[in-house]
């Protein structure tokens, strides 16, 4: 069996910092994936994902802003979400759903995704505009190498469990 990953960078380009996972997208587009590892720049398009894990992935690697609020604009976080805390009840409108309800979405489906890995980065505005700020700009390059390691050790960590 051979292990499968989706590497899905979200945002929205229009605000901001929030387009970070698509400036993400695009610097690891020019660069080799790990086989296994499948890469989709969603934008805003949660239902699709949704859709995309229906078929059938070991995990999930999600790029995105995130606000932790414990670190400068640009810092990169690495967080592996709680998936057996009782989800709340997914709010669906297609034209607005937030990657966390896209997520809570792919259970009232009938799909499952074992295992959620999130690449983050702290971003300093979220507010309407095309273009990263600064430090954010700085982080995409590091974010994808961060998300290449990420997605090399699920890949291994994935291989070993099937082994077993």
């Amino acid at each position: 069996m051979t292990a499968r990953l989706l590497i899905a960078c979200v945002g929205n380009i229009f605000l901001g910092d929030d387009g970070f996972g698509s400036s993400v997208a695009a610097e690891l587009a020019g660069r080799d994936l790990p086989a296994g590892a499948r890469l989709e720049d969603y934008g805003i398009r949660s239902v699709h994902l949704v859709y995309e894990l229906l078929d059938g992935y070991d995990a999930l690697l999600l790029v995105d802003t995130v606000g932790r609020q414990d670190g400068p604009p640009g810092s990169l976080y690495v967080i592996e979400p709680d998936l057996g805390a009782a989800p709340a009840e997914p709010v669906i409108d297609p034209h607005d759903l937030p990657p966390g309800g896209a997520l809570e979405l792919i259970g009232v489906l009938g799909g499952h995704v074992a295992r959620i890995v999130v690449v983050g980065v702290q971003p300093a505005s979220l507010e309407e505009g095309i273009g990263l700020s600064d430090p954010v700009a700085a982080a995409v390059a590091p974010a994808a190498d961060l998300v290449l390691d990420v997605a090399r050790r699920e890949l291994a960590r994935i291989g070993e469990e099937v082994s077993t």
